[in-house]
């Protein structure tokens, strides 16, 4: 099943509730966006929001930690009310994230970013609950997707059929009603979609859009 993740990067944050509540009905889960400023060269938000958030919405909170060290902050963003958390292949210290993480009562997602090869996400399929595919170098919104990263996300799905436990395949950047196709016919699952949602006129539909183009390339 196609599941949407509209990120919350693109809404309006002077009306945040109010952008989540129109999509909300669309919404399997809601992708929340942190980075740090130096594992990528921006600044988003951080607990107090995902509290805020929290207490307005009942969805799933999927937060993804674009953070150097994500580690210091694991136990404030479930306090705040993460549902799942998302870190990056990339830093140091995965095994032992994994396990605060699962301590903490938190999902846990593992991201890698394009240039990354697969080969290093493939030691803890077993040990997660859902792996994150950038198909844009994370940082800003609104990126053009990287096609050649499908090739990955098909690789990666053929990995998680090997796992003990269910996978979610989650991908993340320049998702619209074109690209989810080939990501979905690829063995994505969930997909994360910023502007192509909070960017149209009708948010709802946009995201309803998503998810239609989604099943149909998924069935």
């Amino acid at each position: 099943m196609a599941r949407i993740a509209p990120s919350i990067l693109s809404a309006d944050f002077a009306c945040l509730g109010s952008d989540i509540d129109r999509i909300a009905a669309e919404a399997d889960l809601l992708h929340v966006d942190v980075m740090d400023g130096h594992f990528v060269p921006n600044l988003t938000i951080g607990p107090p929001v995902v509290a805020a958030i929290n207490n307005h919405t009942d969805l799933f909170l999927d937060c993804h930690l674009m953070m150097t060290n994500p580690g210091e902050y694991l136990g404030a963003f479930a306090k705040a009310g993460a549902d799942s958390c998302s870190v990056h292949v990339e830093i140091d210290g995965v095994d032992d994230l994994i396990t605060e993480m699962r301590g903490l009562g938190l999902g846990v997602g593992l991201a890698v970013n394009p240039e990354t090869p697969l080969e290093a996400v493939l030691p803890y399929l077993d040990r997660i609950d859902m792996l994150l595919i950038m198909t844009v170098h994370p940082g800003f919104g609104g990126q053009h997707f990287m096609g050649e990263v499908v090739d990955k996300v098909r690789r990666a799905a053929a990995a998680l059929r090997g796992c003990t436990h269910q996978v979610a395949l989650e991908v993340d950047g320049g998702i619209d009603t074109d690209t989810v196709r080939e990501v979905a016919r690829a063995g994505a699952d969930t997909f994360v979609a910023g502007s192509a949602i909070f960017g149209h006129a009708d948010p709802l539909a946009a995201a309803k859009a998503l998810r239609e183009a989604a099943t149909a390339a998924i069935s």
